[in-house]
């Protein structure tokens, strides 16, 4: 007897499972994680309860299958070393800018400002945050300083213990849009440039 999965069956389990995905987003960002609860999450989704247990164990399962999916493809292509001969400086300009477009004002920025507002409570969720988010993009940084230490075009060699550093305008753009993005709209992108310029030296217009 053939047991495989037809390609329609799986199809539809697929489409079911990125919905699950989908609607469990919308209620951990309206409602945050403690508070969200898979009947909800299946109820926007339009399936059974049951069928979340078909693909995610328990809302901790769900929520980081949300972090896997959303961020770790970004992180992993931000860390990507630029080409042999290649601007360090450029590169971080094409990080700030990724990231300007791709999270602070998009569904991405909701999970990170959901992860600072309630990471404390749930360290399981921070540890898994930082393991597969933090620690891939500041070893991504480390190696863009250091190489940008030794090309020259980075003279502050403290900054290779603290590529915090180079990041922080990232998360304050991401909070920032969070709380008071209504009332004072930051421009992200003009605060990176600002950050760079203190970092390699204000770039002279060609």
């Amino acid at each position: 007897m053939d047991t495989a999965v037809s390609p329609s069956r799986a199809a539809r389990a697929a489409g079911r499972r990125q919905a699950i995905i989908e609607a469990a987003l919308a209620e951990f960002v309206a409602r945050g994680f403690a508070a969200t609860r898979l009947d909800d999450v299946a109820k926007r989704a339009g399936v059974a309860k049951g069928t979340i247990y078909l693909h995610f164990e328990d809302k901790k399962a769900l929520f980081q299958e949300l972090i896997r999916t959303a961020l770790v493809p970004l992180i992993s292509r931000l860390a990507v070393p630029p080409p042999a001969g290649g601007s360090v400086r450029d590169k971080l300009e094409n990080f700030a800018q990724t990231f300007v477009e791709e999270v602070v004002a998009t569904r991405r920025g909701d999970i990170v400002r959901l992860i600072v507002a309630e990471g404390s409570r749930f360290p399981s969720i921070a540890d898994f945050y930082y393991r597969e988010v933090v620690s891939r993009g500041m070893a991504g940084m480390r190696a863009l300083i250091d190489r940008g230490i030794k090309s020259g075009e980075i003279r502050a060699q403290g900054l290779a213990d603290f590529p915090q550093i180079v990041i922080a305008p990232a998360i304050v753009a991401v909070i920032w849009h969070g709380l008071f993005g209504k009332r004072a709209p930051l421009d992200a992108s003009a605060m990176f440039r600002v950050q760079l310029d203190l970092i390699f030296g204000t770039r002279r217009a060609t």
